[in-house]
């Protein structure tokens, strides 16, 4: 539905975060459908992950802008600030939302939904800094439970009752052709097992992804242990801004794994992981996709805490693997402390733990 006729809702969802917390918000679409079946609900969020939102059947319109582009505006001279604001503000207005539930943390989304008219508009009191909301809920950070349980929190501010917290992720068929074909054309066919690995993700850390990256030459072992102990063929996931890692992966292995950094999109990625027998990978977006898609995973986790950002809900089907230091986790209410230990958290989980784990999964 594309009107604003009679009483339905219309619904705007901001979150303008990476991979894992636009799919930690899928269980509030659903549990908005449900109790508003005829509802609109559009989701603003940021262009790199816009690609996973567009095959969800609870959403009709997918509105995607990055943060840096709405910071731009704001830093602009006033004049043009100000004129590419209010383009911005008329082209959402057309969608004529009624409530806005914002998990930004940045007062200037807020500003824009309360300069579109918007009447109620929902978002966290994060540390005082309430924004322009007609209701909020207080928080200090996200440290006690999982986010998917502290997006759930706000959305009940708005009166809806999450029944189902499982995350949604859905595939198309054509990137199920796309993915069989390139599998194919590596003598890979449809019903062939293959073991995933991702060394690299955490993209939207920046610089600091690094740090929550397990050594390649480790990557490298276990892929070649997996190769001989189990006869099933290896793919090195990755996107082409992480070559240099996946380089460095295959340089240290003796056997061969299918590379295919740079070659699949956020479009087709869910289609490529749900082909993997067990899912190996640092803590990232990826990991989030696999467990969307009920794939079995083996995550590792170093400077981020598990409880808040691991997969969910726990179950069997998911390992998590990590070395509980004192100062460990070092990312707390948004912010990454200086590393004294050299990354040992990550960097001392040894290659035995990780494919004992797969070896449990297989």
């Amino acid at each position: 539905m594309t009107t604003s006729k009679g009483n339905t809702r219309r619904f705007l969802i901001i979150n303008p975060f990476g991979i894992g917390d636009v799919l930690f918000t899928t269980p509030v679409l659903k549990g908005i459908k449900e109790k508003y079946p005829e509802s609109f609900i559009g989701y603003w969020c940021n262009q790199r992950v816009g690609a996973l939102l567009k095959t969800n059947p609870y959403l009709d319109a997918v509105i995607d802008l990055n943060r840096g582009d709405l910071k731009r505006i704001f830093k602009e001279s006033p004049l043009a600030g100000i004129k590419k604001l209010f383009s911005l503000i008329g082209a959402l207005k057309k969608y004529k939302f009624d409530t806005c539930i914002d998990y930004s943390l940045d007062y200037r989304y807020s500003l824009i939904a309360k300069l579109m008219n918007i009447k109620q508009r929902i978002g966290y009191n994060f540390k005082r800094k309430r924004g322009f909301f007609t209701r909020s809920l207080d928080i200090e950070g996200y440290n006690e439970k999982h986010m998917v349980e502290y997006y759930i929190d706000l959305a009940r501010e708005s009166g809806i009752e999450i029944m189902d917290k499982r995350m949604s992720l859905e595939i198309n068929k054509e990137s199920r052709q796309n993915i069989d074909s390139l599998l194919l054309n590596h003598g890979i066919g449809p019903d062939e097992a293959v073991i995933g690995i991702v060394p690299g993700a955490g993209q939207s850390w920046g610089k600091d992804a690094y740090i929550k990256h397990w050594p390649a030459e480790k990557f490298a072992e276990l892929a070649d242990r997996i190769i001989d102990q189990f006869n099933i063929k290896v793919i090195i996931v990755a996107s082409r801004e992480e070559k240099d890692i996946t380089s460095g992966v295959l340089s240290c292995m003796r056997n061969k794994a299918l590379d295919i950094t740079g070659i699949v999109s956020l479009t087709d990625l869910p289609a490529l992981l749900k082909r993997c027998r067990v899912l190996v990978t640092n803590d990232g977006g990826p990991l989030h996709i696999a467990v969307a898609l009920d794939i079995r995973t083996v995550s590792i986790f170093g400077p981020v805490s598990e409880v808040v950002y691991g997969p969910y809900p726990k179950n069997d089907e998911h390992i998590v693997l990590k070395r509980q230091l004192d100062c460990r986790p070092c990312y707390k209410d948004f912010k990454l402390a200086h590393c004294v230990h050299s990354k040992e958290c990550i960097d001392s989980i040894q290659v035995d733990q990780v494919f004992d784990a797969v070896r449990r999964l297989m």
